[in-house]
Formats: structure tokens, C-alpha cells, sequence
């Protein structure tokens, strides 16, 4: 706005001395305009606001625009040229956007400056007389036109920016509310975790005995063995997730190609889900870029993985991918797809498309992926089933990157 108060000012003297003739100091008013000029440049009021608050910056450009206008306005008419119409959105921009005691300061001044220079000032007299009050029409016109557009162009600037305001704070609170809600899933999870020792101990002896029963049918035993598979998983993880518990993230996790950090999830997510036999697909150049991915963030695909397999466990795709931005990884199943009444809630609110489901593991992947500075949307296949969508910026979980934090 300085920029365009700078050009209007200019080109109006210019046009008034040039094209009408009038006799009025052209040069220092032309040194004045150069002289805002120069302070407008962004390196200097840089170092102004690193020394002063920025509401006293703020007025002093607005301070230094008003006595520049005096000074022109001084010298070219007073208070009959029409560049004096140009306190007006100066005022209005303190208003907007300094505080009330400073934007009060800059209302005085204006009308202070104002009234001095409609009671002294040097005159610019123009020897045609209709000329003159053309000139003035027209000058008058002009200004009232630029005036209009920049209050305009600066009023709408700024809703702009305050509804992107309200925007970014409103998900800043649905994302604090969200945190607040897995912080509590995490603590009730440790102590779930403590507490599941000693009954998945216990299994694994009883189980144990039942697989070296030398007399159970082939059937049964093979049921038992899977059993006792599962619960060794299920020791595993406690145990993983124990191990890497307040441990930084450089110290618990080491990197791997992308390739092969996918390879071993599916194989993780396989022994848990050995009824499953995905299609796995992994587009990209072998090997993969190394990336340094935490144990959240793993849990957080495990847990699409196990959503997929819950709504059509026979027909579950995985497919992954990777450029020089970023890695991609999708799951696709053939369920009965997102009703609409919890599209817009779902990773959001614990809802869950299934009549069994809690919705938790969304939210936790939702959480787990934006933490990584990643995305996950979920989405209607349109030839039936879901899309669950996880794109991971490389910049994010790369080796060197997750290192350097």
C-alpha cells in the first residue's frame, strides 16, 4: 500500500507540474516521494522491527507516510490538492491495524497536519482559472478512485487473512483436542500393556502343554500352534513397545530402505494376520530411499492394514511407492465402504464403520501419520470398497532428517 500511496503522489505532481504547468517545486517534491521510497524498502524496516514492537514500527511507517503527504501537500496547494484525500486510508489502515491508543495518535496528527496545511501552505496558482478547477475535478476524482480501491483491496485482504486465521486456530484446537484424546489412549494403553503380561504369560504356558499333548488330533493341534503364534506376537509387541518407550527417536529407530521397511510391516502384520494373503505391490527404484520411520508411525499402518483385513479379509491390496518428495502407501479393500453420516468424523471422533469397531485406530493413524508430517485421507473406491491413502514426505522421516531433529 506504501508502494502504491508512493506512485500515486509521484505521478499526480508530475502530471499537475508536466501537464498543466503549474508552478510548484517539482524536485523536492519528487526528493520527498524518493526519500519514502527508500525507507519503504524491506531490509530496513526489517531491522526496525527487530529493535522496536511491531506496533511502533507500524506507526512510525504510517507517522512517516503522513508527514511526507504534509510535506507535498504543503507544497503544492494546501488544502486544495487533492492528494490530501490520501490521510484517509492511512487512517484507516492504523485503525485496522495498530492499537487503539497509537491508531488515535495517527487520527490526531492527520487532522493536526491537515488543518496546518489548508491554513499555510505555498500556493500553486494556474493562470487559466477553468483549467485550474478541472484539474482539480479531475484530481479529486482520481484520488477518491485509488483511495477507494486500496481501502477496498486492503479490507478484503485482511478478512481474507483473519478467516484463514480463525481456520488455522480452529483446526489447531480440533488438533490439540485429538492429541488430548491419544495422550489418554497412550497412558491407558501402557498400563493395558503392564497388565497383559502376566495373563499372556500364562496362556503361553497352558497353550505350550496343550501343543506337546501327544494326543490331540492334527486338526486341533494345528489350531493350538496358531495360538500359541499369536500369543508370542502379542509378547513381542509388549516387549517392542516397552524397548523403545522413552527412548529418543535417533536412539530407537535405524534406518532402512523404504523397500525394505515395507516389506518387513507386511510380514509383521502377516504372522498377526496369517488368514490374510494380501496383494502387495511396491512400485519404485530398488532400493528404496533410506528413511528412519518410529514405531507410531508403523503401528499407525498396522492398523489400516488390520482395518482393511476386518472389512473384506479375503480382498486386501497394498501398494506402495516412492519419488524424490515423498512415499506413498495405499490399502485398499473391498468392504461395504464409509456411510456418509461418519465420512466427515471418521480419524476425527472415535466412530467406526464397523457395528464391533471403536474407531481408535484411526485416530491413532491420523495422529501417528500428521506427527510424521504426512497425510492420510480415506476414501469410497468407486467400484466398491475403501481407499486408506498415506503419503509420508521424505523430508519428514528420511534417515538424515529423522537424525537431525
Amino acid at each position: 500500500m506504501r508502494w502504491i500511496a508512493i506512485t500515486i503522489q509521484s505521478a499526480f505532481v508530475l502530471v499537475l507540474a508536466v501537464g498543466f504547468g503549474a508552478p510548484i517545486p517539482l524536485w523536492p517534491i519528487l526528493w520527498i516521494c524518493a526519500l519514502q521510497a527508500v525507507l519503504n524498502l524491506p531490509p530496513l524496516w526489517r531491522r526496525v522491527s527487530a529493535v522496536v514492537s511491531e506496533p511502533v514500527a507500524g506507526f512510525t511507517q504510517i507517522l512517516i507516510d503522513i508527514l511526507a503527504l504534509t510535506a507535498i501537500a504543503y507544497l503544492a496547494g494546501g488544502g486544495t490538492n487533492p492528494l490530501i484525500s490520501l490521510y484517509l486510508p492511512l487512517i484507516a489502515v492504523a485503525a485496522t491495524i495498530l492499537p487503539p491508543r497509537h491508531a488515535a495518535a495517527i487520527a490526531a496528527i492527520s487532522i493536526g497536519c491537515y488543518s496546518l496545511v489548508s491554513l499555510v501552505h505555498a500556493p500553486a496558482h494556474l493562470h487559466d482559472p477553468e483549467q485550474a478547477f478541472r484539474s482539480h475535478l479531475i484530481g479529486m476524482w482520481v484520488i477518491f478512485v485509488c483511495s477507494a480501491l486500496t481501502i477496498g483491496w486492503f479490507v478484503v485482504r485482511l478478512n481474507a487473512a483473519v478467516r484463514s486465521r480463525d481456520a488455522a486456530l480452529a483446526a489447531a484446537r480440533e488438533t490439540a483436542l485429538r492429541n488430548e484424546r491419544v495422550v489418554a489412549l497412550g497412558s491407558l494403553a501402557a498400563g493395558a500393556a503392564h497388565e497383559l503380561g502376566t495373563p499372556l504369560a500364562t496362556m503361553a504356558v497352558l497353550v505350550g502343554e496343550l501343543a506337546a499333548d501327544a494326543s490331540l488330533p492334527p486338526q486341533a493341534k494345528a489350531d493350538v500352534e496358531l495360538v500359541l503364534t499369536q500369543v508370542r506376537e502379542c509378547k513381542r509387541i509388549i516387549t517392542r513397545l516397552a524397548a523403545r518407550a522413552g527412548s529418543s527417536r535417533a536412539e530407537a529407530v535405524q534406518p532402512v530402505s523404504a523397500d525394505v521397511w515395507i516389506e518387513q510391516l507386511v510380514e509383521r502384520w502377516r504372522r498377526q494376520r496369517p488368514q490374510v494373503v494380501p496383494d502387495v505391490r511396491i512400485d519404485g527404484a530398488i532400493p528404496g530411499p533410506r528413511i528412519a520411520a518410529d514405531a507410531t508411525l508403523e503401528q499407525a499402518l498396522l492398523n489400516l492394514f488390520n482395518n482393511a483385513a476386518d472389512a473384506s479379509p479375503g480382498q486386501v491390496a497394498i501398494h506402495a511407492g516412492w519419488d524424490t518428495q515423498q512415499i506413498h502407501v495405499q490399502i485398499l479393500d473391498r468392504g461395504r465402504g464409509i456411510p456418509p453420516e461418519i465420512s466427515g468424523r471418521l480419524g476425527r471422533d472415535l466412530v467406526s464403520t464397523r457395528d464391533d469397531g471403536a474407531g481408535m485406530g484411526v485416530v491413532l493413524a491420523l495422529s501417528a501419520v500428521e506427527q510424521s508430517g504426512g497425510t492420510l485421507s480415506i476414501t469410497d473406491r468407486a467400484d466398491g470398497g475403501t481407499l486408506a491413502k498415506v503419503l509420508l514426505p521424505l523430508a519428514c522421516i528420511g534417515a538424515e532428517a529423522a537424525h537431525g531433529r
